[in-house]
């Protein structure tokens, strides 16, 4: 359930391999309190190591204001500590701009997302320099390390999901709460409508956050639908993978497809060829996997791509094995790893 720390843990093991050891050091400051927390961040570190401070607005602050962010990577540096951070989100997050208190927490947010870069040895960013508008170009103390996917090693057979089963599976990966919940499930709707429309003898699997409780949800909007439903809720990731695994295609609907988006790594991982709304994948390693993106919201466009990756197998073969290539070069744990070895293999304190 905790993006970051499973990201911690499956890096962790990728740098084990590799004769690096990560160490998972919690800062509860929830719990106990500031003071307590960065007692800890001193007492944990020790001189010249690495720490790797992993950033995200609220993962640093119970209301968006991440000050603490900056008191731990003092104390780090104080403590003779080599601090790098991982930006997991490199701007302000995003909220209602009209309301005072939003301006006020994005601006903030701002300022400790810049200080940090300033404050620190190196900067890890999970999306590609050139979309960053705010940092100086030609930068050493700056890389590009894409999030891989939080699910079990998934490894192929030339056995395909076309070949073992007549009817289609499409998976949907978490969904959202509301409001956005009833909005998703709209698309989701009049997508699986117009592909069943069209012909397309398939069923839709609902997996990961959010799924088991959507369920009245998701009967209300699919019950009219041609469609067999499945809804599995939380999976362990072996059971995950194979879910995925065996699927004809995802389907995303949670806003535009990007970088950062777990679920879409996850199939990635696993070889779907995935239909989403595009937007944000240009210039970055996603343009090259198996995607078949349309505009943002159009229903009709993407009930229409789903229909296609469910009949066309040489379509589906095709966006399969681009997925995998994607994968093994640029979001699989031992490629992040090596990345990881490279860039912090020196650095001044």
């Amino acid at each position: 359930m905790d993006g970051v720390e499973d990201y911690c843990a499956f890096l962790g093991r990728a740098l084990a391999a590799k004769g690096t050891e990560l160490r998972l050091v919690r800062i509860p400051w929830n719990e106990g309190g500031w003071i307590a927390a960065l007692k800890r961040a001193q007492r944990d570190c020790s001189d010249g190591m690495w720490a790797i401070v992993q950033y995200t607005a609220l993962s640093w602050s119970r209301h968006g204001f991440p000050f603490l962010a900056l008191a731990v990577v003092a104390c780090l540096r104080w403590r003779g500590v080599r601090v790098a951070v991982v930006f997991h989100e490199p701007h302000r997050q995003k909220g209602a701009s009209l309301r005072w208190i939003d301006r006020v927490r994005g601006a903030c947010q701002d300022w400790v997302i810049r200080s940090l870069y300033r404050s620190v040895v190196k900067s890890i960013f999970t999306v590609p320099l050139s979309t960053i508008a705010w940092l100086p170009e030609n930068t050493e103390r700056a890389a590009f390390i894409p999030i891989g996917a939080s699910v079990a090693q998934w490894i192929p057979t030339s056995e395909s999901p076309r070949e073992r089963s007549a009817i289609g599976v499409v998976v949907v990966f978490c969904l959202d709460g509301m409001p956005a919940l009833r909005q998703q499930l709209s698309d989701i709707g009049e997508a699986l409508r117009v592909a069943a429309a069209s012909g397309a003898r398939f069923r839709v699997v609902f997996v990961g956050r959010g799924t088991k409780e959507a369920a009245a949800e998701i009967s209300n909007v699919c019950g009219h639908i041609a469609v067999e439903i499945s809804i599995l809720g939380l999976l362990s990731p072996e059971r995950l993978t194979d879910t995925l695994a065996g699927a004809d295609a995802m389907l995303c609907v949670r806003g535009r497809v990007n970088q950062c988006r777990s679920s879409v790594i996850a199939g990635i991982a696993c070889g779907l060829p995935i239909v989403a709304y595009g937007g944000d994948v240009e210039g970055t390693p996603l343009a090259d996997a198996g995607l078949m993106l349309v505009p943002f919201r159009d229903t009709d466009a993407l009930g229409a791509a789903l229909y296609r990756v469910i009949m066309d197998s040489s379509l589906s073969r095709e966006l399969r094995e681009k997925s995998l290539r994607v994968h093994q070069k640029t979001f699989s744990w031992d490629s992040i790893a090596s990345a990881y070895v490279d860039f912090l293999k020196d650095g001044e304190i």
